[in-house]
């Protein structure tokens, strides 16, 4: 079994904040095997279905990103998963570039507010997660007001992509392993990122 959790506010305010990219990435798992987000467990919307071969349960919060982790906890206990296999967060991330992911299997929460409610809640940090890179914090600008903002034009374009990459990782972590997901999805982002600079 794999829980993923795409991290997010509730409410259409949010829909589309850069905060949000953790629920629409799990948007988009639940949109190509056809779920819907029709139960509530554990203060979150889920969708349960399979996936290659796999049963797998995707997880909305209800709760607001800076209380994620009593959502978490409470759909760890009634599904009875395994910590360091068998959850699978997916977050913004400010410490990377816009469109760059990060596969880890552990790590601290960084300055997010959600991923520091997870860890201190769950009372570990040896869980699966996606960074989602989002871009920093421009000079001059309130880190919240920045989360909770809209991504520009250009960057909104490119969200259903970055949404698929996502997902494709997803993917081959149930097809092949994490590890197998991790050297791929990490080596593209890291050549990407070295073009970039180029």
């Amino acid at each position: 079994m794999l829980l993923v959790v795409g991290l997010g506010n509730p409410g259409d305010n949010y829909e589309k904040t850069r905060h949000n990219i953790g629920f629409r990435c799990v948007d988009e798992l639940a949109r190509r095997y056809q779920l819907s987000f029709r139960s509530h467990r554990g203060s979150s919307i889920v969708a349960e279905g399979n996936m290659r071969g796999q049963r797998v349960i995707l997880a909305k919060p209800q709760t607001f990103m800076n209380r994620s982790g009593q959502s978490v906890v409470a759909l760890r206990q009634w599904y009875k998963i395994a910590l360091d296999n068998e959850l699978l967060v997916v977050y913004d991330d400010v410490d990377l570039p816009f469109g760059v992911l990060r596969l880890r299997t552990r790590g601290g929460p960084g300055t997010h507010n959600g991923m520091r409610s997870v860890t201190a809640l769950l009372g570990s940090q040896d869980f699966l997660r996606i960074r989602v890179g989002i871009d920093p914090v421009p000079p001059n600008w309130d880190a919240s007001s920045y989360v909770l903002g809209r991504f520009s034009r250009d960057e909104e374009a490119q969200i259903p992509e970055l949404c698929g990459r996502v997902a494709d990782a997803i993917e081959m972590s149930l097809s092949a392993g994490f590890t197998a997901a991790m050297n791929q999805f990490n080596a593209v982002n890291q050549k990407q990122s070295k073009t970039t600079t180029e």
